[in-house]
């Protein structure tokens, strides 16, 4: 039986965590500023009780605009932003993409997949890493993309994550769709850069147990 968290789960022990936090930081601008519950409540159409549950941690249901609302009146700005989390919840169709890299390579290759960045508390993870090459290559980390949706985007998180785990090779196994060939085709000479390893040359070396020697970009 896995001890991992699922993925849902996570999300809600993080929202109760935060709802929390920012409830006793506006208790406590609140009572510095010599507000009460009614007047807060008045200020920003809510009843006292509710900014009291908010205070607590207990509205599970008080939206972002409400809580901003409140930290205006007692003198906080409440913001919201993302911090990079674990891999997101693998789909059929990326699993798929994944078994199709597997049947094209050596047999004595090694393949374990969604591994952790080598940082200790670092939530991130690489879709595969390959080891064990025939030439002795160093590991070569995986990411499978099922969509181009954002091809800057999407190859600056890849950078990023080579750049903080230390390697310096990566396969980018991109789903073989007209759409997403187009948005590479977009992105020209930065993938050209990015990955100079022709696919060709890569699956060849990968299939015969080498090390493609570099970095490289394949659509299966």
């Amino acid at each position: 039986m896995t001890t991992r968290e699922r993925a849902a789960d996570r999300g809600s022990r993080l929202a109760r965590t935060d709802l929390q936090t920012i409830g006793r930081d506006l208790r406590t601008a609140r009572l510095m500023a010599g507000l009460t519950l009614r007047t807060v409540g008045r200020a920003v159409g809510m009843s006292y009780s509710q900014v009291g549950r908010v205070e607590r941690g207990v509205l599970p249901s008080a939206s972002l605009r409400q809580l901003a609302r409140i930290g205006a009146v007692v003198g906080l700005d409440v913001r919201v932003r993302t911090y990079p989390g674990p891999g997101p919840l693998r789909d059929a169709p990326q699993l798929a993409l994944l078994d199709r890299l597997r049947r094209r390579i050596h047999a004595n290759l090694r393949f374990p997949t969604e591994v952790p960045l080598a940082i200790a508390g670092d939530q991130r993870a690489w879709d595969g890493v390959l080891s064990g090459f025939s030439d002795g290559g160093a590991a070569l980390r995986v990411e499978a993309e099922t969509r181009i949706h954002d091809a800057q985007a999407q190859m600056r998180r890849i950078t990023l994550k080579l750049r903080d785990d230390g390697a310096d090779h990566v396969l980018l196994v991109v789903a073989d769709t007209p759409r997403n060939r187009a948005a590479v085709r977009v992105m020209g000479p930065v993938v050209a850069e990015s990955f100079p390893v022709p696919a060709r040359v890569a699956l060849a070396a990968l299939s015969a147990g080498r090390h493609p020697g570099g970095s490289a970009l394949v659509f299966l």
